[in-house]
């Protein structure tokens, strides 16, 4: 009996990613990737004026997200790194600095997520006006 190395294993799985199967691992991702704070962690990891990629220390992040609290933002940041499309970095300084940055893998998923950020700042009006529409008929 042949053995299939994980890699192999892998390699088969991908053909068969397809999201609308139940216990397709893309769905995990697809979750991950819909949360609004990381949508915002990796919207604001690309948001100097120049749109490149800049490091951010986990005290600017914490401002930049007006709302998120300190177990939200560790949480997110922990699943980001582990999924690979962030980097922490620590240096040895005193106090400690950790960074965060966007890998090249959260570089490739960014303009989705900030088109997604944009369509909501835009459409928000429109939005608002149909939820109270909608309200004002099923009260």
């Amino acid at each position: 009996m042949a053995t299939t190395t994980a890699a192999q294993k892998r390699a088969a799985a991908k053909v068969e990613y397809d999201a609308f199967v139940a216990r397709c691992p893309s769905r995990e991702l697809l979750d991950r990737i819909a949360d609004k704070w990381v949508v915002l962690v990796l919207a604001a990891l690309r948001s100097d004026c120049a749109g490149e990629p800049r490091p951010l220390r986990y005290s600017e992040l914490s401002r930049t997200l007006a709302g998120v609290s300190q177990k939200m933002l560790t949480q997110t940041l922990r699943a980001l790194e582990r999924d690979g499309l962030i980097t922490r970095t620590v240096t040895p300084t005193v106090p400690v600095t950790v960074t965060y940055e966007l890998t090249g893998l959260g570089l490739s998923l960014h303009q989705t997520v900030q088109g997604v950020k944009a369509w909501a700042e835009t459409h928000m009006d429109a939005v608002l006006a149909n939820r109270d529409y909608y309200d004002g008929r099923t009260a």
